[in-house]
């Protein structure tokens, strides 16, 4: 029955404890507890109390064969089992292959000296044994001493070996979490950096957005202030022009009252010469009387036509003058309206600059085309009065005429004739000064809306000039922006260079900590060969030196002494490493960094 349990239980691997305390075990039994110890991984106690496995030499070498091979049992209870020296002997061969037990119990059973020595010597190489139990087993006292004198140290050995795992366990955890401390760091530094560059990437889009739009803003100003300014210099060229053209006239104007004022000398003068003529020919005149009358009606009928015609040109003349006190008026109006839509303008610029800029469009062309307007109804009125004065002297060079051919028949019918003629000199004389008047007063009307003209273009020039520095301090604010953003830029490449050097300072200071943690790794190395050799040669000496029990005793006392010294020394090397490791990393820069996090 235990064979067919222990078999099934070679390849179980959830069973941690197993107790066959009691069950008579034989040969059979301890050939399968041997197989049991070589195939099982998962038993850490075994109990075979009272089960007289001392007695089969066979079946307990096979035993002890298999717990030599294993390396996973931990307490191993083998009380009353009838154990001689032989069966330590081999329980001392198998403890030198094992690396696993830590508890042996081997009360009352029959080891005496001999096996006591043997398991002694066992010990000197099983370096993980902590407990063994010989009680009533008939071993020396000396013997027992030893053995527990070697399980001391073992245990201190095995304490000093865990506090140095322990502390480099401990250790590790610290490099650990430092590397994820530090891992994290630099993943929030990139973080950093790229939400960084994200956000240079968002300002520099916005900035080159509003950089286009200014600068497209500007290219319009540019351009209407271009075609304002074309157009102002139109308007000044028409300007030009039209002064010219009131220059001409006034000119025309001098030059016929000049021809006006020697045509009345010469009138002057050949009425003197008729006078004469007259007082020598009254006699051929009076003759001629009757055909003179008849004359005389003709004449009247002709008078009476020219002053229908002169009626009929004060008439075109008084409507010329109101055509003209119209025209005035009309631009006095327009230019009261250009001056209120002007400032509605100005108004309407603070809102926006476009609607400005098209409504000044719209009145330059209106104020240009009525200007254009007004200078052609002005040059059509003077080329009809140039045509009137025409038709005015032809009309006198007839009367001339008739008047010359006239002479020699009626000198009474011419008498009347220069009375007539007189009064109507007169009065054309007093026509032509008040048309000379008229065109004065047209001319200085005309001179009026010239200036009125010239300052409405000296206030477009004026706004121009205002919509020019407005250019020029929106030209300012665009380099005043584009100067923030090459500082911005720079700032955030200094910012990124800053990061990028720390981040290369932290990765060498991570590397010297690799370095560091290489160099502990290799003094444990080095202090566990240290302890290797230190147990070799113990072992040396006490394989030496058996026969000699005092010197034995005296220099295992020594021993005690040097391991306690040594004991002393490798804590304070583990405290001092441990100490220096701390500090080390404390003192870091990358240590002082995570602290201030």
């Amino acid at each position: 029955g235990v064979k067919l349990l222990l078999h099934g239980l070679c390849s179980n691997t959830t069973v941690k404890s197993l107790d066959l305390k009691g069950n008579n075990l034989r040969t059979v039994g301890a050939e399968a507890l041997g197989k049991l110890l070589r195939q099982n991984k998962s038993i850490r106690s075994l109990i075979l109390e009272w089960n007289n496995l001392g007695m089969w030499e066979e079946g307990f070498s096979f035993f002890c064969h298999g717990l030599g091979a294993n390396n996973f049992l931990q307490q191993l209870d083998l009380r009353n089992n009838q154990i001689n020296h032989q069966g330590a002997g081999e329980l001392a061969m198998a403890l030198k292959q094992n690396a696993s037990l830590q508890e042996l119990d081997l009360r009352w059973n029959n080891i005496g000296l001999l096996g006591g020595r043997a398991l002694l010597n066992c010990l000197h190489s099983n370096k993980t044994l902590k407990r063994l139990e010989l009680a009533g087993n008939n071993v020396p006292s000396d013997i027992l001493k030893a053995v527990e004198q070697a399980m001391d140290h073992n245990q201190d050995r095995q304490t000093i070996l865990s506090e140095t795992q322990n502390r480099a366990y401990i250790l590790s955890k610290e490099v650990l979490s430092l590397k994820d401390e530090k891992t994290k760091q630099f993943l929030d530094l990139m973080d950093t950096i790229d939400k960084q560059r994200e956000e240079i990437a968002r300002s520099g889009k916005t900035s080159a957005a509003r950089v286009s739009q200014l600068q497209e803003a500007l290219d319009e100003q540019h351009s209407i202030m271009n075609s304002l300014k074309a157009k102002l210099q139109m308007t000044e060229a028409a300007l030009a022009l039209s002064e010219q053209k009131v220059h001409n006239l006034g000119e025309l104007l001098n030059a016929t009252k000049a021809e006006q004022t020697s045509m009345a000398e010469r009138h002057f003068t050949e009425l003197q010469q008729q006078k004469q003529e007259g007082a020598d020919r009254e006699g051929k005149l009076l003759r001629d009387l009757s055909a003179a009358s008849e004359k005389n009606l003709l004449l009247r009928n002709q008078v009476d036509e020219l002053e229908k015609k002169c009626k009929i040109q004060q008439d075109q003349l008084f409507q010329v003058k109101q055509d003209l006190t119209n025209t005035t008026a009309e631009l006095k109006l327009r230019a009261v309206q250009a001056e209120e839509r002007l400032e509605m303008e100005k108004r309407r610029f603070k809102q926006s600059l476009e609607d400005m800029e098209s409504l000044r469009l719209k009145e330059v062309d209106h104020m240009t085309q009525h200007i254009e307007a007004s200078e052609r109804s002005m040059q059509d009125r003077i080329q009809r009065l140039e045509a009137i004065r025409i038709a005015l002297e032809e009309e006198l060079s007839q009367v001339k005429a008739a008047a010359l051919t006239e002479r020699g028949q009626a000198e009474e019918e011419l008498i009347k004739v220069r009375n007539q003629a007189r009064l109507e000199e007169q009065q054309r004389l007093e026509h032509l000064e008040e048309k000379l008047r008229l065109m004065t007063e047209s001319r200085d009307e005309a001179q009026n809306c010239c200036l009125k003209q010239k300052q409405m273009v000296a206030e477009a020039q004026a706004k121009a000039n205002q919509l020019s520095l407005h250019a020029d301090g929106l030209r300012r604010r665009l380099e005043e922006l584009q100067q923030d953003l090459n500082s911005k830029e720079e700032e955030k490449v200094t910012e990124v260079n800053k990061v990028k050097v720390e981040l290369q300072e932290q990765i060498g200071h991570l590397q010297a900590e690799r370095t560091a943690q290489e160099g502990l790794r290799e003094k444990i190395a080095a202090l566990e060969r240290q302890l290797k050799a230190l147990s070799s040669n113990h072992r040396e000496a006490l394989l030496d030196k058996e026969g000699e029990i005092s010197m034995l005793l005296e220099k295992l006392r020594m021993k005690e002494a040097d391991i306690s010294r040594m004991r002393e020394e490798e804590a304070q090397r583990a405290s001092f490493l441990q100490n220096a490791i701390m500090a080390y990393v404390q003192g870091s820069p990358l240590g002082a960094h995570g602290s201030r996090k």
